[in-house]
């Protein structure tokens, strides 16, 4: 239960309210720029927990239980804190922008719940290749977010991702639309 790729899950997921924290003073160009750091090494332990299970055949029921929690969490709390950090116009979510952070934030929540219901019909529904496109894009789209609150003379990073999310945004309607359609074929 405790092997390397199970900690590296629980990092981050333990590491979620320190990247609040960094996030929480939207003027703390520095903090931002911590949180940057903080948020590619959550995204490189994401990367590598589910490489070494595999590498190693160490896939736990545990780690697969964690794994897309951890990415929810951390996804979740950045969206939240970059809406919330409104006042502070270079590295926010503001405007019509929101819609692209909602519409991700309730596809996550309806897919995980479809997950849910899946599994209890012992229905696997597996993530698409087109799904994980949808995570890297957004995945560099919040990340360019915080960035853009550590250089905010450097306009063209948050113009990149707000493109990056509306990217991540309508593949998320795919995909959503995907994974609903699969799960209809078993609701009665």
């Amino acid at each position: 239960m405790l092997s390397l790729p199970n900690l590296l899950t629980l990092s981050r997921i333990v590491a979620v309210p320190l990247l609040v924290a960094f996030l929480w003073w939207p003027s703390w160009q520095a903090g931002f720029g911590i949180a940057f750091a903080l948020y590619c090494l959550m995204g490189i332990t994401d990367y590598f927990d589910g490489y070494l299970a595999r590498a190693q055949g160490a896939v736990s029921k545990l780690g697969v239980f964690l794994d897309p929690i951890a990415d929810k969490i951390m996804v979740a709390a950045v969206i939240l804190m970059l809406v919330g950090t409104r006042h502070n116009d270079v590295a926010a979510i503001t405007g019509i922008h929101i819609i692209a952070a909602l519409v991700i934030l309730l596809r996550e929540i309806a897919v995980s719940g479809l997950r849910e219901f899946l599994a209890g019909l012992q229905v696997s529904l597996p993530v698409s290749k087109l799904a994980k496109w949808k995570t890297t894009l957004q995945m560099v789209a919040l990340g360019g977010l915080i960035l853009s609150g550590a250089l905010p003379g450097e306009a063209w990073i948050k113009i990149a991702s707000l493109a990056s999310l509306w990217g991540a945004a309508a593949l998320t309607v795919v995909t959503g639309w995907d994974y609903l359609r699969v799960g209809l074929k078993h609701m009665d």
